[in-house]
């Protein structure tokens, strides 16, 4: 293992902290890392495995199409695009799809949508248009997505910044109110703020601010790339307040944990502001990626893992919460993206995740004394029972 590490860190920009664990082998929650151990996937790869590692469905449907053709670039048409768009759109319930990569990438994308319906839709005056973001917030990391950041590491040495960005804290919905003006276009917002530190919202947070967009034709955009497709229970977190976003960002989990795979939903009125040359991917929509997404989607509908999100999910965080512990401060979360908060005393969440490795789990820190507990949807009740009899110990102090 430590062979691996050094080369890593060698030849690799230090861009992330990993744990010292080197996965060799995968499937399903399960890896094993290049000494034989095995462990139980508590990140998911921040929820783009929701269909478990190399699920044999979709990792069929890649080689099937990799046989056949993998890139035509959207310059031609190719017979897997129209059938995933329509597919995508039918099963979340909009009436388009833009096809990108990355979630970063829709994320852009989604910004640019809500600017350019603003001038050409709304007629906001030309360059004067404002995205409404919250506090606390994670949309990726490009230099317009850091600058409306909260967090002083995502911007320290990158700016300038991109203007036409207001950021409201988190859940509050007087400060959104106030934020509003008439040259607002849209509200940039995840259902729950995951990088955060698995925040929840107050309830009725989302629905009330569904309505302040409505009221003052502004888009209520939701970053759904981590809470997404099953992840809390149900195919978007926005639901669980019945709110129908205008626009919907989707990615991690719409490529199966096999390849990227990333959306902007939303209507025709709001879509089709685009003409051809406005916006485009080399690889977006590729037919490798739109084979893997069909997969994908038939993957996470018909083994129904949102709603084995939802009774893992509701069974493993009440576990935990019934945990006797003198670090622990709060369990939340949705489904299968559960935040543990530990104490200040309690220090760190860092050396707790190290804890859980060595006995068999591996769980990511967020926001400093958050344990993320999110692994893959296809985990069972005994998977779950197997790992709250290794989490006892550690979260007891």
């Amino acid at each position: 293992m430590q062979d691996y590490a050094e080369i890593e860190n060698r030849y690799s920009a230090r861009n992330y902290a990993p744990l010292d664990v080197v996965i060799a082998t995968a499937q399903g929650v399960w890896v094993t890392d290049v000494d034989g151990n095995r462990y139980l996937d508590c990140l998911s790869a921040y929820s783009a495995l929701n269909q478990g590692h190399r699920h044999p469905r979709i990792v069929q449907a890649l080689v099937e199409q990799a046989g056949r053709v993998t890139l035509t670039s959207r310059a031609f048409r190719n017979d897997q695009f129209g059938p995933f768009c329509k597919e995508l759109c039918e099963l979340i319930g909009y009436e388009q799809a833009l096809l990108m990569n990355s979630g970063t990438e829709a994320v852009e994308t989604a910004i640019k949508t809500a600017r350019k319906w603003g001038y050409v839709v709304k007629g906001v005056p030309d360059g004067q248009a404002e995205i409404i973001v919250c506090a606390n917030n994670f949309h990726g990391r490009t230099i317009t997505i850091v600058g409306f950041s909260t967090e002083a590491q995502y911007r320290a040495g990158f700016g300038p910044f991109t203007p036409g960005f207001k950021v409201v804290p988190y859940g509050d919905v007087q400060a959104l109110k106030s934020a509003i003006t008439p040259n607002t276009v849209g509200l940039l917002i995840e259902p729950i703020q995951g990088e955060g530190g698995v925040i929840v919202p107050p309830a009725g947070f989302l629905s009330q601010a569904y309505e302040l967009c409505r009221a003052n034709r502004v888009l209520f955009v939701a970053d759904e790339i981590q809470t997404g497709l099953g992840r809390t229970g149900k195919l978007l977190a926005s639901w669980h307040e019945d709110v129908r976003p205008d626009v919907a960002i989707l990615g991690k989990a719409l490529g199966g944990g096999l390849y990227p795979v990333s959306a902007v939903l939303a209507s025709h009125e709001i879509l089709g502001v685009y003409k051809p040359g406005d916006h485009g991917s080399t690889f977006g929509g590729n037919p490798l990626a739109c084979a893997v997404g069909r997969a994908a989607l038939q993957v996470l509908v018909e083994e129904d893992l949102a709603g084995n999100a939802q009774r893992e999910g509701e069974y493993f965080a009440e576990r935990l919460a019934e945990i006797p512990s003198r670090i622990v401060k709060e369990v939340r979360g949705r489904g299968l993206l559960i935040g543990v908060e530990l104490k200040p005393e309690a220090g760190y969440a860092r050396p707790y995740c190290e804890a859980l490795m060595a006995k068999g789990l591996l769980c990511k820190d967020a926001h400093d004394r958050v344990i993320r507990f999110a692994p893959p949807l296809v985990i069972t009740r005994a998977e779950v029972d197997w790992a709250l009899e290794r989490i006892a110990p550690v979260l007891q102090g």
